[in-house]
C-alpha cells in the first residue's frame, strides 16, 4: 500500500517539478494510520440500546414497536462509528513534522464479514503532526433486515445488541476506506482502499 502511494507521489513530483523538501512532506501521507476506535449511540428502530443486553430488557411498548417494524421488513440500526486517525509525522525519526487534512473518506462497512452500507465523512478532519489521535465520526444507518434476511426476529435483535455491547471493542466491524488528503500540491487520493479494524492501526 505504501509503495503505491510513494510511486504516485514520485510521478506527481516528476510532472510538477516540485523540490525534494515538498516531496518529503507529501510522502508522509503514506504514514497516516487509521483504526476503529469505538461505535456509540446505537438505536434500533429509534429505540436506544444503551444498557440493554437481551430482548427481556425492552419494554412492552418497545417490543411492539420492534416487532411491527420487523413485520414491515425494516429494522434500521443507527450508530456513530468513530475512526481514530493517527499522524506519526511529529518531526522525529527523520521525518518532518506534517499536519494532514482528511477531506474525503468514502467507506464501506462489513458486519460479520458481510458487506453492508457505504458513506463518507461529513466535513474535513485535521490530523495534526503531533502523534496525537484525531477522531473521524461516521454516521451509519443500516437496515439489518435488508442485509441479514437469513435471520429471524430474535436473531436480528441479538445481532443489534451484540454490536452495541461490543461498542468499545467493535470486533464484528470492518471498514474499507479510500482517504483523500489535502497537500501542498493539491488533493491526493490513496491509490487503493485500506482495511480498517479495531485491533491495530492500518499500515
Amino acid at each position: 500500500m505504501k509503495k503505491k502511494i510513494i510511486i504516485t507521489l514520485l510521478f506527481l513530483l516528476t510532472v510538477s517539478g516540485l523540490n525534494c523538501s515538498i516531496f518529503k512532506t507529501i510522502t508522509n501521507l503514506s504514514r497516516l494510520q487509521f483504526r476503529i476506535g469505538s461505535a456509540v449511540d446505537f438505536r434500533l428502530a429509534g429505540i436506544s440500546l444503551a444498557g440493554k443486553r437481551s430482548i427481556k430488557d425492552f419494554s412492552s411498548f418497545e417490543v411492539l414497536k420492534l416487532s411491527s417494524a420487523f413485520v414491515r421488513n425494516s429494522l434500521p440500526l443507527t450508530f456513530t462509528l468513530n475512526i481514530e486517525a493517527r499522524n506519526p509525522n511529529d518531526g522525529t525519526g527523520g521525518y518532518p513534522r506534517t499536519n494532514a487534512a482528511v477531506i474525503s473518506f468514502p467507506w464501506k462497512l462489513f458486519v460479520d464479514d458481510k458487506e453492508t452500507v457505504t458513506g463518507n465523512l461529513g466535513s474535513e478532519v485535521i490530523v495534526p503532526g503531533t502523534g496525537e489521535v484525531s477522531t473521524i465520526p461516521l454516521t451509519v444507518n443500516l437496515d439489518l433486515v435488508r442485509f441479514f434476511k437469513n435471520k429471524d426476529y430474535e436473531g436480528i435483535i441479538n445481532l443489534a445488541l451484540n454490536l452495541a455491547r461490543l461498542g468499545n471493542s467493535p470486533s464484528k466491524l470492518t471498514l474499507y476506506a479510500q482517504p483523500t488528503v489535502k497537500t501542498e500540491i493539491g488533493n491526493i487520493t490513496y491509490p487503493d482502499e485500506i482495511k480498517i479494524v479495531n485491533l491495530e492501526y492500518s499500515q
